[in-house]
């Protein structure tokens, strides 16, 4: 029988605000016209259409062909789908330069093209950069900025079940402007004790195609929303062992495990999928335990572990120094505020103090993110940017050099 074939058109203009409202103006007491200052009108929305042509290296399986974006391969395998997950389709991302604002913004209009069918899949994400770093990323329908962001970055998912399957873009164009808001300001990044599973797959493809390799050092989680592009750690994960003795800060770089849309640690409100499950359970653990979904996961596969977090091998194995699959305690970075440091060069020791003459206490990943308490003078440390003897107190007491760091942001870091 010939296979029926679907075919479905999308033109999708979404309006992305942070919930706020402008104050009502008291009305005069009964001036003359002329003593009512006039209003200036309020600046029209910065518009631009995103660039959907591959360049750069950072994309992931798409390529740009007679007018529209498309995936390079559309057929699932081992190097086109998220290597965590390990589900039933192809994956392909068109990540945007990011694009300076003119003036901060804390909203986003997007229209969207797309041409879906037999299983295909297209979305448009945004994210946008404050202070202290990225939000999360959202889809066009649903983002909430929580301050005004001064950069725009956009970007393209794809997805197949099969070579049949069709997921084209032709255009997407985002409109920028400011309503009144309140700044959310951050509270301590939320913390979650999950079950961690080793990744291994070395060869492989992560979601933001980076290749594994032996002895890797990253982490994936069970959706694209904190999904670092290639070659940097904007969303890095604290993970440690449950007696706190070892942790690593890891770059999170592929998708998984079990689903691609389950971000556990948000709010039902914000949660992409699953949004009766109480806030820090992952689907699959639900699905595990209590038969959740029928104990499967959102492609239908039976679930054989409660795991909300994946950890490359050098990650579980040097950095955690775990012999089997185990509980940890994740702390996911991107949700909290204050000063970062950016790795540079590692895998980095965490020593117990200012010397390389303490013991190490766990690592952290080159391209993570990581949280500066204070500073401290201590043993002189010739690294890969500089010769120094300071020294950075983290978030949990042990220290870094400052040889081995690219930057700093998100604040002063004070002498401790």
């Amino acid at each position: 029988m010939a296979r029926s074939r679907r075919r479905t058109v999308v033109a999708l203009t979404a309006l992305l605000t942070v919930a706020a409202g402008l104050p009502g103006t008291p009305a005069p007491a009964a001036p003359p016209p002329a003593a009512v200052p006039s209003r200036a009108a309020a600046p029209g929305p910065e518009r631009w259409s995103v660039d959907l042509a591959v360049a750069g290296g950072d994309d992931v399986n798409v390529a740009w062909r007679s007018g529209r974006l498309r995936l390079a391969d559309p057929r699932p395998t081992a190097r086109t789908r998220p290597a965590a997950a390990g589900g039933p389709v192809a994956e392909g991302i068109l990540l945007s330069a990011p694009r300076t604002l003119d003036r901060p913004a804390t909203r986003v209009r997007a229209q969207f093209a797309a041409r879906t069918g037999d299983g295909g899949t297209a979305v448009a994400q945004v994210r946008g950069w404050r202070t202290r770093g990225w939000t999360e990323w959202r889809d066009a329908t649903e983002a909430v900025f929580d301050a005004p962001v001064s950069r725009i970055q956009a970007r393209v998912v794809l997805t197949s079940s099969d070579a049949a399957s069709e997921a084209t873009v032709t255009g997407l164009t985002l409109a920028a402007d400011r309503v009144a808001t309140t700044a959310v300001q951050p509270a301590a990044a939320l913390r979650y004790r999950v079950y961690a599973t080793r990744i291994g797959l070395v060869g492989g493809t992560t979601a933001n195609g980076h290749t594994v390799r032996t002895r890797d050092h990253f982490a994936a989680l069970p959706t694209r929303r904190g999904l670092s592009p290639r070659g940097t750690g904007d969303y890095t994960v604290k993970v440690c062992t449950t007696s706190g003795s070892r942790c690593e800060y890891a770059p999170v770089w592929d998708v998984g495990p079990w689903n691609t849309r389950d971000d556990w640690w948000n709010p039902a409100s914000v949660r992409e999928n699953w949004k009766d499950l109480p806030r820090g359970l992952p689907q699959a653990q639900a699905a595990y335990q209590n038969g959740y979904n029928g104990g499967r996961d959102q492609f239908g596969r039976t679930v054989r572990n409660p795991a909300g977090l994946d950890l490359a091998d050098g990650t579980f194995w040097d950095g955690l120094r775990l012999t089997d699959n185990a509980w940890v305690d994740v702390t996911l970075l991107w949700t909290g505020g204050g000063a970062r440091a950016v790795v540079g060069s590692g895998p980095l020791n965490l020593r117990t103090g200012a010397s390389a003459s303490y013991a190490s206490r766990g690592l952290a990943a080159t391209y993570a993110h990581i949280p500066v308490q204070c500073y401290v003078t201590g043993q002189r440390i010739a690294g890969t940017y500089r010769t120094t003897t300071r020294w950075y107190r983290l978030v949990g007491g042990t220290y870094v050099s400052h040889a081995y760091l690219s930057s700093i942001y998100g604040g002063t870091v004070p002498r401790c």
